[in-house]
């Protein structure tokens, strides 16, 4: 290539970048979610295996088009209220006035606090619909990412292992606190595994068998058992003092004299 040829081009390309900064920095600075996985804009969280956390804290990305800069600055949001099913105080905290990106930095965070102490999050999932609103600082511009929704619960699902061992009948309930005595999220259904697995189910039939003396013998499990009606001793709550507002029904059967807890359905856990 010819010298004067490789002159031109040069300048060509230093104008071209020239022009593409200038660009850049004439360029208001906007926030937008960085959440966005294709058309999805929803971040799904489960409470299903930690029944005792009171609450839980999601994190929403927020992320700064534009210049950085050697200050802060801030961003709002807002919850849309009529498309959303949580409940603020109820399921979740309200919104700050506003949020920040850090000087320097390119990405902030809405921390959402949501709360598990509805116990209809057993039956149903709720959700927070957020939208970005901006300041003269950081606006918004793309009206697809200024979007954000997170849709939690704290559902059980029967699982397809459940019937290949001796744990029905299902519920909620009583999956719950398999979970709570054995720790295990699952079980594979192989044959080979049988001692195993059987080890597990006598570990919730003896808990479901004195309930009383299961919480005596763990301690560090913080559970409690404590009378519906103070003198009583028909009806009891079982729950976790890390989180009190969530409880579980127990009822003496009068006709044997035991214990039982009551799940979801208002019956009897065998």
């Amino acid at each position: 290539m010819k010298p004067y040829i490789i002159i031109i081009l040069a300048v060509l390309c230093a104008s071209s970048c020239k022009k593409a900064e200038e660009k850049l920095f004439d360029h208001a600075a906007n926030v937008y979610f960085d959440i966005h996985n294709g058309d999805k804009d929803s971040i799904l969280r489960t409470f299903a295996y930690t029944p005792t956390l009171p609450q839980d804290t999601v994190w929403l990305p927020v992320r700064l088009a534009g210049i950085r800069t050697e200050e802060n600055r801030t961003f709002t949001a807002r919850v849309e209220t009529d498309s959303s099913s949580a409940v603020a105080g109820q399921h979740y905290e309200a919104l700050k006035p506003s949020y920040s990106i850090a000087a320097g930095k390119g990405l902030g965070y809405i921390p959402l606090v949501i709360y598990n102490k509805d116990k209809a999050l057993e039956n149903q999932s709720v959700s927070v619909i957020i939208k970005l609103t901006g300041t003269p600082e950081l606006g918004i511009e793309n009206p697809y990412l200024i979007r954000a929704k997170v849709v939690f619960s704290a559902k059980l699902e029967k699982p397809d292992w459940w019937d290949f061992w001796p744990l029905p009948p299902y519920s909620r309930t009583k999956h719950e606190l398999f979970f709570l005595v054995t720790g295990q999220q699952s079980m594979t259904r192989e044959g080979l595994d049988a001692p195993k697995n059987l080890y597990y189910v006598g570990l919730l039939n003896t808990m479901l068998g004195n309930p009383f003396n299961w919480v005596t013998k763990n301690p560090l499990k913080k559970y409690v058992i404590e009378a519906v009606t103070a003198g009583s001793t028909d009806q009891y709550y079982f729950y976790n003092t890390d989180n009190p507002a969530k409880k579980t029904l127990m009822k003496k059967n009068v006709q044997n004299g035991k214990y039982y807890f009551i799940d979801e359905n208002g019956n009897e856990v065998i």
